[in-house]
């Protein structure tokens, strides 16, 4: 099976325009809007490209309305300021308490209006701030020119492609994304395209960063950055993994999502064409969805037809979004269907040949991922079996319709995301320093709640592992673990995350996992989950975004947001979600304008911890008064009561 088609030609048409800006935030999602928001309040001229026509990822091209919070932070509205200035707007769009009516959010919306409310935020904090954005939907990066500046290295201009549909061709959001993603990468013209050639720099008599903000790590992977992929191997930081080696293809399952109409009378429905090779994957995963199939449809309700419905009543005209781990969940893990491609992987395909670089995705697979959506609209409406629960369980329901066309919620002639929802990304590797001599990463021990004085743990540890794990959980006792003062057996374990000197940023939110499948292709009937995946799958505390895991090696102009910090394999599955990707993009923002204003790039920040540093302090204190705070109320090494959130 071929991974990709081989690149053509590196770059064989002149630049048609170029573009000089003080930072450029590659990706639109939530992250890249934020870093784009707080860059704009602080008054500089931002550049911003996405791939799609739509600006906020997760909430609006992908799908996903329905913003992910624990009730701790939603209650105590501890969330950075642009991102509770979004979520009052649109709860203010409806003037409910509960806009949309779910069961799995507060907050539930039309993924159009995610786009929209975000767009006039944008504009606002443009005026306000005095700053100027310059967006480029329909744009892809296609290639980085990087040369040594000092010490280090720099990225110097940016050459990307951005497209527009040819003469006569069909609008843009006709065709799903693995029809069109080896065209939107290719430089040449072509019948459903025609393209323009721009090149990103920085001001003539300045400097400017760039922000990785895509939701698959590209620039990490085409800069050639150290960066991590799927599994890290067990140890003693980590001690859920799943495998004792690293595994690079098994990152989470990714998912198309889609919306549905509730209707008076059953609606006509054809099975797709191949229908039959994915329905023995689906299930609705628990028996009581069987016997009232309705919270299946209110779980993600993003439009409610009657105020205050309770959440086992669905009316005519109620849309439903659909995110299901039995239904829609693509988790391809092993190396013929892995679908975002490792550093091997591109090698051999030609991407990280000068102007080879496609996207770095197995199109393949992104079509198994289409299809297997498609096919769960039909066995939602008139399926009867049920990989997991048996027979006679699963109920056809003829009452829903899907809803399709450019002024469909999801803004698609065909019905499905512009782009899939990601879990997770390459990640970077960060900088070694001290006390992380190797590199800098965030990991599993850092932010759960895991009891890991459990004997899974005593046994999957061998050797000194069991009571390194221990010492690194011993807290303000770690001296006397290691002295042999305290036996590891009434050792009183830490009850917090770790805290970080360098905090730029907060999130909080379960470690939650939807494992990658075991065998190709992931629908194959009787597949299991990869064994193991769900062990680390906990609650977290609240926990701090260090700068250190936003800065890559090597490159000291590049600037890592969003999905593609330096985390684990585990603790990248609570690293993820919509509060904590605003909270890192405003902390990329904020420290871009530093940087700038001082002329002190961001790794200078950080490369003495733990040394005191002023201007680290100056950059914190500027993000806290901004209302990006860095840290949650009475965060403490000193504080032990954090069982409260």
């Amino acid at each position: 099976m071929t991974l990709i088609a081989p690149a053509q030609n590196a770059m064989a048409r002149a630049v048609a325009q170029t573009i000089d800006c003080e930072l450029l935030v590659v990706g639109s999602g939530i992250s890249g809007v934020a870093t784009a928001y707080e860059a704009l309040l602080g008054g500089r001229e931002v550049c911003m490209t996405e791939l799609t026509d739509w600006v906020g990822g997760q909430i609006s091209a992908q799908g996903t309305s329905a913003l992910d919070e624990t009730v701790g932070q939603r209650t105590r509205q501890w969330f950075p300021r642009g991102y509770l200035e979004m979520r009052q707007r649109l709860i203010q769009r409806t003037g409910r308490e509960r806009p949309g009516d779910c069961w799995v959010s507060l907050v539930c919306f039309l993924p159009r209006e995610g786009h929209e409310k975000l767009t006039t935020m944008l504009q606002e904090a443009e005026q306000r701030g005095r700053g100027q954005l310059h967006w480029f939907p329909n744009t892809v990066v296609k290639d980085l020119q990087i040369n040594p500046v000092g010490n280090g290295e720099q990225i110097q201009a940016v050459r990307a492609i951005q497209h527009q549909p040819a003469p006569g061709a069909p609008p843009l959001n006709r065709f799903p994304l693995s029809e069109i993603l080896a065209d939107v990468y290719t430089e040449t013209d072509s019948e459903r395209f025609t393209k323009t050639i721009l090149e990103f720099v920085p001001p003539a008599d300045g400097n400017w960063l760039v922000i990785e903000a895509t939701e698959t790590g590209e620039l990490l992977a085409l800069a050639d950055v150290p960066y991590r992929l799927g599994i890290d191997p067990l140890t003693y930081r980590d001690p859920s993994a799943s495998s004792a080696e690293p595994y690079p293809y098994c990152t989470q399952a990714f998912t198309y999502t889609f919306a549905m109409e509730a209707t008076e009378t059953p609606q006509p429905a054809e099975p797709p064409a191949f229908y039959a090779q994915y329905e023995p994957f689906y299930s609705l995963d628990l028996p009581r969805y069987g016997e009232e199939p309705k919270l299946v449809f209110t779980y993600r309700r993003i439009y409610s037809a009657q105020e205050g419905t309770d959440f086992r009543t669905v009316n005519p005209g109620d849309i439903s979004m659909q995110n299901w781990g039995g239904g829609n969940d693509y988790g391809p893990g092993t190396p013929i269907d892995n679908f975002i491609l490792t550093r091997e992987q591109l090698a051999a395909s030609g991407q990280l040949q000068p102007g080879g670089w496609q996207g770095g995705l197995r199109i393949s697979s992104l079509r198994g991922g289409e299809e297997l959506a498609q096919g769960y609209f039909y066995w939602l409406r008139a399926g009867t079996t049920d990989s997991k629960l048996g027979d006679n369980v699963k109920q056809p329901w003829p009452n829903v319709r899907y809803l399709q066309g450019l002024d469909s919620p999801m803004g698609t002639e065909h019905g499905l995301s512009k782009y899939p929802y990601i879990r997770e990304s390459r990640r970077v590797i960060g900088r070694p320093s001290y006390a992380y001599p190797e590199s800098f990463k965030i990991r599993e021990t850092d932010v759960s709640r895991q009891d890991f004085r459990q004997p899974y743990y005593q046994s999957a540890l061998p050797g000194r592992g069991y009571r390194d794990l221990a010492t690194s959980m011993a807290g303000l006792h770690t001296l006397d673990v290691i002295l042999g003062r305290v036996p590891v057996s009434e050792l009183e374990w830490r009850t917090r995350s770790r805290l970080y000197p360098d905090s730029v940023g907060i999130g909080h939110y379960p470690i939650d996992f939807h494992p990658c499948m075991l065998e190709h292709p992931p629908e194959k009937p009787g597949n299991i989950e990869r064994p193991g995946e769900r062990q680390g799958a906990t609650t977290t505390y609240p926990y701090q975004i260090p700068l250190r895991a936003m800065i890559p090696q090597r490159i000291d102009n590049l600037l890592v947001t969003g999905k593609s910090i330096a985390t684990s394999h585990i603790s990248a599955a609570t690293y993820r979600v919509h509060g904590f990707e605003w909270s890192a993009g405003a902390a990329a923002g904020t420290t871009a304008v530093y940087a700038l204003e001082t002329g002190i790039l961001p790794y200078q920040l950080v490369e003495n911890l733990p040394r005191h540093s002023p201007e680290l302090e100056q950059l914190q204190q500027r993000l806290n008064a901004q209302g990006n705070p860095t840290a949650f109320p009475d965060m403490s090494i000193f504080n032990l009561d954090w069982q409260g959130w």
